[in-house]
């Protein structure tokens, strides 16, 4: 009697365990599935944009103004990628010292409840749709002023960009060692030359590279550029003040919806130069901030 019981449960255990192994093969087959489905995605998608682009980039399509006359379109998008620069430069000259002040409070300052709410209004904003900051903008500045402008395009970027560059600095300052505040205190230094003197030093390679993510990242909204800074000029400004300035995103919305092809042709041009732009970025600093944490940790 005992042996068949024994052999039962030896059974049962046995078919547990091929239960277990086939329902592993699947989720373990149905994540490389989906891995592979992302990467394709991402593959067509650059593919598309390189196929169609490519035959327009040349140095004058980089470095010259668009010239329309009555014999065809020519020139380039120089101007565009100047106000694109101007105006994303501003964005993160605002963004920051906020973003790094937001992550010094987080890590350095707050209590464990405050810091819990502060990443959840952070992950928050982070997810908040671009189309919904951009008109928060428009009525705030272009409604008043009566005008769009480079400026207001810079503060819905900049606003885009905070919780990024608070979460990346805020996660920095963690691998930060405590040794060396320790020592720092135990000196007799205070908190704040601290963390100005020991801290932010140890974890400026990491802050920079959040800083160049959040870039990278605000360097492709469309939202805010076509709702506050919608202008399809020839020549290039970097007034962002007085009016809204030329820029990438919404020269490639202007040319596609023309009825000139010529201007098609321009649009993937541009297309391409954003997306190389954008990619160049976000792995150059996904690589800078791996490097970093491997380095932190080392401590």
């Amino acid at each position: 009697m005992a042996t068949a019981e024994h052999g039962d449960l030896l059974s049962q255990g046995g078919a547990n365990l091929r239960r277990r192994r086939r329902v592993d093969r699947i989720m373990r087959g149905s994540a490389v599935a989906a891995a592979l489905v992302a990467v394709a995605i991402l593959v067509i998608v650059v593919a598309s944009v390189a196929i169609k682009g490519a035959s327009q980039l040349s140095i004058s399509f980089l470095v010259k103004d668009p010239v329309q006359t009555l014999q065809g379109v020519g020139g380039g998008i120089a101007n565009a990628i100047v106000g694109s620069a101007v105006v994303v430069a501003f964005a993160a000259a605002m963004a920051l010292p906020f973003g790094v002040l937001v992550a010094i409070y987080l890590t350095e300052f707050s209590n464990h409840s405050t810091a819990r709410a502060i990443r959840l209004v952070l992950d928050l904003l982070n997810g908040m749709p671009s189309i919904v900051i951009a008109v928060f903008c428009y009525g705030l500045i272009v409604e008043s002023e009566g005008h769009q402008s480079g400026f207001a395009a810079s503060i819905a970027l900049a606003i885009i960009m905070i919780p990024l560059i608070a979460r990346t600095t805020s996660e920095m300052l963690t691998l930060v060692p405590r040794d060396l505040r320790d020592a720092s205190y135990a000196l007799g230094i205070s908190r704040w030359r601290t963390i100005i003197g020991i801290v932010l030093p140890s974890a400026l390679g990491g802050i920079l590279t959040g800083a160049v993510l959040a870039i990278a990242r605000a360097a492709g909204e469309t939202a805010p550029m076509l709702l506050l800074s919608s202008v399809y000029g020839n020549n290039t400004t970097v007034s962002i003040f007085s009016g809204a300035v030329p820029n990438i995103p919404f020269d490639i919305y202007q040319d596609s919806e023309s009825a000139v092809p010529a201007l098609h042709a321009v649009a993937w041009g541009a297309a391409l130069v954003l997306v190389v732009i954008i990619l160049a970025g976000n792995l150059g600093a996904r690589t800078m901030l791996a490097r970093q944490r491997r380095k932190m940790t080392a401590r």
